[in-house]
């Protein structure tokens, strides 16, 4: 894998079989992609929640192929991914991405231990499913036996009956929202005030865009995938459209086998 951007001398130096880019021709390490995307260092004031969001797209805009993800990611996607779980206190994800993708919990990795520790967090990041509904099965490990337990974010006006199933299957059941819906802004702030400040999401595309509409979304790390698959597949982010799109800078590139992995940050004049 190589740096591509930001520019740097190691990053235009040429690499060993003609390759340019810093750590061209070599597999990074963890500790380096840990650095690469590590969180924004906080400031004087205390923890202030930063939410970045996961998400991979091909070269037409497809989110999912055959309604997953999987199909369109890479090994280095996913270690990408398992090094954005290592490092979040949190990460949330849509009941719909739950169902479809067969989340299980988070696990705790050995090569992470110690970061974690010195940053005070869990052994592994909590999952926090958003749902109005609380249409999940809750007999499932992601339930029933996490190391950390899973949080379910859901409205006020969510069915008792559901809300009791879901706490005796040892879930959290965190109100952020008044109606039976869940409001973005609200989870970011009960999500935080339970120490949860490195906030991960996964998506789907439906809670991406809520989040996007809400302009709580702090961070994107967008996986270009080097493939074309037409049909209607989602793009990352749907819902309704933003009266004005709401503008973010390129942080970071890195590129492997054409897969490109960026990092873009809000503009926060832009809002």
């Amino acid at each position: 894998m190589r740096r591509l951007f930001p520019v740097t001398d190691e990053t235009a130096a040429p690499a060993p079989g003609g390759a340019s880019g810093e750590g061209a021709g070599r597999e990074w390490s963890l500790e380096e992609l840990a650095a690469a995307y590590a969180y924004p260092e906080q400031g004087p004031g205390g923890p202030v929640p930063w939410l970045r969001a996961n998400m991979v797209s091909t070269l037409d805009g497809a989110a999912q192929h055959d309604g997953r993800s999987q199909p369109i990611s890479s090994a280095t996607d996913m270690r990408i991914f398992g090094t954005l779980r290592a490092l979040a206190d949190v990460v949330v994800v849509g009941a719909e991405t739950v169902r479809k993708e067969g989340y299980r919990p988070a696990r705790a990795r050995e090569d992470f231990a110690a970061m974690r520790e010195a940053a005070g967090q869990r052994p592994a990041p909590a999952i926090a499913v958003v749902t109005a509904s609380l249409d999940l099965d809750f007999s499932l490990p992601l339930f029933t036996s996490p190391l950390v337990p899973t949080l379910v974010l859901t409205g006020a006006a969510a069915a008792p009956d559901r809300i009791a199933t879901a706490e005796k299957a040892g879930a959290r059941v965190v109100t952020a929202g008044d109606g039976i819906g869940v409001d973005p802004a609200r989870a970011v702030r009960a999500l935080a005030g339970l120490g949860h400040t490195r906030l991960l999401t996964e998506g789907g595309p439906r809670l991406l865009g809520q989040m996007v509409a809400a302009g709580v979304l702090d961070e994107l790390c967008l996986t270009v995938s080097p493939m074309l698959t037409a049909g209607e597949a989602q793009r990352i982010a749907g819902g309704p459209a933003v009266t004005v799109p709401h503008r973010f800078g390129l942080l970071s590139m890195l590129e492997e086998d054409g897969f490109l992995f960026t990092r873009y940050g809000r503009v926060r004049e832009a809002y």
